[in-house]
């Protein structure tokens, strides 16, 4: 089924447009991350990190009911090209702070690819089950899970790379513009469905759209607690995500080619889980692993900050050779392949029995929902996690890991109480 839907247009073209997003959003934002850790050396530079995270996503809390109206009111795939070739316009700016080394112009484009991926966010996942039968909403999903993390790992590579050996700039911004552009080449070849519900009123007031579609998605109670697993996961991993390169700079002195390293391990743990649920899945959905994949997510979360905890603070750089024969960075690399996994294999179904559940006119607007919720739950997430690890608290990344480690068990068993043991959904 994986390679039978990546040669077919009816998925094919979303794929890469999504992996070519996805490459371009963190590109810039760990350009942005680097920029802050390794060359303007701030020494606020955990917070200040956290907050980009916050940036990116805060618009989807208030855009992505306006995308899921529009994605169910007019043909998704012409609104996909529209908005691909509105960010070649935000990649611009992105350029522009590069070439000038400007925090805030970066800021600001990362806030543009962040309004853009709200709106587009109904739209790549409300294509899905458009496109694909329900037994391939699973492969499906765990292939544009994959790409995603993937692309996560190129973008890291890439914008670590820039902000730390850009000495062309006009190569970078080279690079940024093709990025652009590829990624808006490959929405048009998107095939056209045409409107799920062309008699939909789009709302101008998006308060009133983000409100009505959350207060609606909270009257199926399935749906609503389908959408409050899949925001948890997004929650647990840009927390996660923001807190272990400080671990990794602050913690064992590893530099720009460790952090490069550990999100790698992290994109491809990722896949993997993605990959292995839907494998597993036999053409159902079945939220049977759910429960089991938050506790496995937790206990690698805890061994996270017990194996960072005792570490005393770096007190110069090391190589990736030194970080791979160290004791603690063998563990810190297994925890995080183990976290990623887990990860995967708790997301691919959870989001996938949401889209299956969804009516097929009301489908755009339903995942929109969701990733209002998710929105909320990644920003107020990123923002505790600053105040908790500004001066005003004190605490050490390490101790944060461990709480969400903490946390993450107690949302495995609510998930066994709401009988996700049980649920399965057949083709």
């Amino acid at each position: 089924m994986f390679s039978h839907l990546m040669v077919a247009r009816r998925f094919a073209p979303l794929f890469w447009c999504q992996f070519f997003s996805a490459f371009n959003d963190n590109f810039v934002r760990n350009m942005l991350a680097m920029l802050i850790l390794f060359r303007l050396g701030d020494e606020h530079a955990g917070p200040l990190i956290t907050l980009a995270v916050g940036i990116f996503i805060l618009p989807s809390i208030f855009l992505s009911g306006l995308g899921g109206e529009m994605a169910d009111a007019h043909d998704k795939a012409m609104l996909a090209r529209r908005l691909k070739f509105a960010e070649i316009f935000v990649q611009m700016i992105a350029a522009a702070g590069f070439v000038f080394g400007s925090v805030p112009l970066l800021y600001l484009a990362l806030f543009g690819l962040g309004v853009i991926a709200a709106l587009f966010g109904p739209i790549k996942y409300g294509l899905l089950p458009e496109q694909l039968e329900t037994s391939e909403l699973p492969a499906g999903n765990a292939l544009v899970e994959a790409a995603t993390f993937i692309a996560i790992l190129c973008g890291l590579i890439a914008g670590g790379y820039a902000a730390s050996h850009g000495r062309e700039p006009i190569g970078i911004v080279v690079q940024l513009m093709a990025i652009a552009l590829a990624c808006w080449g490959a929405s048009r070849f998107i095939p056209f469905k045409g409107p799920a519900a062309p008699g939909l009123k789009v709302h101008k007031n998006v308060l009133v759209s983000t409100g009505t579609l959350v207060r609606e998605l909270k009257l199926d109670v399935p749906m609503w607690r389908g959408g409050l697993a899949v925001s948890w996961f997004w929650m647990v991993g840009a927390v996660a995500l923001s807190l272990v390169p400080i671990i990794i700079r602050e913690r064992t002195g590893g530099g720009i080619d460790v952090e490069t390293a550990i999100s790698a391990l992290f994109a491809i743990g990722i896949a993997i889980g993605s990959v292995a649920a839907a494998a597993a899945a036999h053409g159902t959905i079945s939220l049977r692993p759910v429960p089991y994949a938050a506790f496995g997510m937790a206990l690698f979360l805890l061994d996270l900050g017990l194996a960072t905890h005792g570490l005393a603070k770096a007190t110069g750089e090391i190589g990736l050779g030194d970080f791979f024969r160290s004791v603690s960075g063998l563990r810190i690399a297994f925890d995080v392949v183990g976290l990623a996994i887990a990860g995967g294999v708790f997301v691919v179904p959870a989001f996938s029995a949401v889209q299956a559940r969804a009516p097929a006119d009301h489908r755009a607007r339903v995942i929109a929902a969701v990733n209002i919720m998710n929105s909320i739950f990644m920003v107020a997430g990123s923002l505790l996690t600053a105040v908790l690890q500004s001066k005003l608290i004190g605490l050490s990344e390490p101790v944060l890991l461990a709480l969400l480690g903490a946390l993450n068990l107690g949302a495995g068993f609510v998930l066994i109480r709401w009988g996700y043991t049980r649920i399965q959904i057949n083709a």
